[in-house]
């Protein structure tokens, strides 16, 4: 490997980590700003609010020179992004108002063997013998911790649980339906266009759900909105897309493991979360399962 190739290879890894980090971060901030009184509509309203300029930007960078979009494109980009980021947000943050950051992010890791099991529903592919074994070791750690938080926080854990996964599954929807829009437009400019369709969606949620006066919150809150919006949402997409350019998908999907292990680190510092052997045994065992699926056909990466 040539100097300007070991380069480029370093900066993808370094890339990639990074963007891991700072995706696993949001929940983090999701959990701290809960802690100042503010609900889940309004919350994911002001990530919204503070991260649309950003998709815009993205989306026309990405389109510049390119056909215009035609009406089924548009169709396809507005159902994308009402799944994959308005609907998969929302239950998102909900569902951090009853459970840890880190059941949170082992729960939405298990996305690509959603895209496995929706692939094998929807377009009759076959999922192997050694992948449903794998599949199996991530649900197992899933349960695993979920068993143990249930034990410590009691039933509401099961509600947060099942709109995590309902956020997991919207997403996996997402990618399952892409492949044909993400040739013709290209990933950055679909992230985009779906993702600036979901800032619509959660502004208007916003404004129909909640009175005007619920734009007054704790400054906290404001800031914790701005710090997600860029350091956890825009910063981390671009990070990852960067780093697919360098180093491709497959080699940044597997450095994304590091993503719940800096959650499970970050939610011990920050939200004196559980830190014990039941967790890191079931982290141990969702992260070996992923990456032993995703040691078959690529899966394409999350990117909540």
């Amino acid at each position: 490997m040539t100097q300007p190739q070991a380069s480029q290879f370093t900066t993808g890894l370094l890339l990639a980590a990074a963007g891991s980090i700072a995706f696993s971060g949001k929940a983090i901030i999701v959990k701290l700003a809960y802690r100042h009184g503010v609900d889940a509509i309004t919350l994911v309203m002001f990530r919204m609010l503070f991260a649309v300029p950003f998709f815009i930007a993205m989306a026309w960078w990405a389109g510049r020179g390119k056909p215009a979009l035609t009406r089924a494109d548009w169709w396809g980009v507005v159902g994308l992004g009402f799944s994959g980021y308005y609907i998969s947000s929302f239950l998102d943050f909900l569902g951090l108002q009853y459970i840890s950051a880190s059941l949170e992010r082992l729960i939405l890791y298990l996305n690509p063997t959603l895209v496995l099991i929706l692939g094998w529903v929807l377009y009759q592919r076959k999922i192997t013998s050694r992948q449903a074994v794998a599949m199996a070791v991530s649900y197992s750690g899933v349960l695993l911790v979920f068993g143990h938080e249930v034990s410590l926080e009691g039933q509401n854990v099961s509600l947060g649980a099942l709109l995590v996964l309902g956020s997991a599954i919207t997403y996996a929807i997402y990618l399952s339906y892409s492949g044909q829009l993400v040739q013709r437009l290209g990933s950055l400019r679909l992230a985009g266009l779906a993702t600036t369709v979901a800032c619509f969606f959660c502004i208007l949620q916003f404004v129909l759900l909640k009175p005007m006066s619920a734009l007054n919150v704790a400054p906290e809150v404001i800031w914790l909105s701005m710090l997600n919006a860029t350091a956890c949402t825009v910063l981390p997409v671009l990070m990852v897309m960067m780093a697919i350019e360098r180093i491709g998908p497959g080699l940044t999907s597997q450095i994304g493991m590091i993503g719940p292990m800096s959650t499970l680190t970050m939610g011990a510092f920050w939200l004196n979360e559980t830190f014990n052997m039941w967790i890191l045994t079931g982290t141990a065992l969702v992260l070996g399962g992923v990456f032993w699926v995703t040691q078959g056909p690529r899966q394409p990466n999350n990117i909540q």
